[in-house]
C-alpha cells in the first residue's frame, strides 16, 4: 500500500499558493483536458483528484501512473474523477497513459507548468531531488518494480503533487517534500467525504 510521505495540508482559501482567488479561478476555467472539459466544470460536477506529474521518463512518474491503475475504482465509487496533469506533448503522454490503463483518464498538458505554478508546485532543490533516499526509492520503483526510466520529457527539476478539488476549491493537497514521495492516492480521495478538512501546515 502507497504511504504519505509529504505533507497533507488544505489551503485556507481554497487555491493553490501564490495567487488570489480570482486568478486562480481563471487558471481552473482556462485548463482544459484532452476531453474539451474544464478542470472548474470537471470539479463542480463532481469532485477531480488533480494529480501532477514529473517528466515523463521520470520512473516515479510511471509509479504514481501504476498506482491510480489500482486505485482507480476506489477512487472513482467516491465521485472523485482523476486529472492527470503533464508536460508532455498530448500524444506521447496518452500513450505513455494507455500502457498503464489510463489512457481514458482526463489529461491536462502543461508544458509551460503555468497550471503547475498556479497550485504552488515549484522546482525542486538538489536535496529534493538527488538526495540519497531518493536514489534508492529510484532503485526499488525502477529496478526492482521494473518500472524503468526514459528520455527526459518535461521540466526535470519540476516538483509533483496531488490536490482534491471540490466546487473549484482545494479541499486536500499533498506538495511532495522529494521527487520520491509515494501519496496515498485512494486516501487522498476519501477522506474529503462528508466535510472540509482543516488546515495542517
Amino acid at each position: 500500500m502507497p504511504h504519505v510521505n509529504g505533507p497533507v495540508a488544505v489551503s485556507s482559501n481554497g487555491r493553490g499558493d501564490g495567487s488570489s482567488r480570482s486568478s486562480f479561478r481563471e487558471h481552473l476555467e482556462s485548463a482544459r483536458a484532452h476531453t474539451g472539459e474544464t478542470l472548474a466544470k470537471m470539479s463542480v460536477e463532481g469532485r477531480a483528484l488533480v494529480v501532477f506529474l514529473r517528466h515523463g521518463g521520470c520512473t516515479f512518474c510511471r509509479e504514481a501512473l501504476e498506482d491510480l491503475r489500482r486505485m482507480r475504482g476506489a477512487i472513482e465509487r467516491t465521485n472523485t474523477r482523476i486529472v492527470l496533469v503533464h508536460m508532455m506533448e498530448d500524444g506521447e503522454a496518452g500513450a505513455l497513459f494507455s500502457r498503464y490503463g489510463l489512457g481514458d483518464a482526463a489529461r491536462i498538458s502543461d508544458p509551460d507548468r503555468e497550471l503547475y505554478r498556479a497550485f504552488g508546485l515549484q522546482q525542486g532543490s538538489v536535496q529534493q531531488l538527488l538526495a540519497w533516499k531518493v536514489w534508492w526509492r529510484a532503485f526499488i520503483a525502477g529496478i526492482l518494480h521494473r518500472h524503468g526510466a526514459g528520455r527526459l520529457r518535461g521540466d526535470g527539476r519540476q516538483m509533483p503533487g496531488v490536490f482534491l478539488l471540490e466546487k473549484g476549491e482545494i479541499v486536500r493537497a499533498f506538495r511532495h517534500q522529494t521527487a520520491a514521495d509515494r501519496p496515498d492516492y485512494g486516501e487522498m480521495a476519501e477522506c474529503a467525504v462528508g466535510g472540509r478538512l482543516t488546515r495542517t501546515g
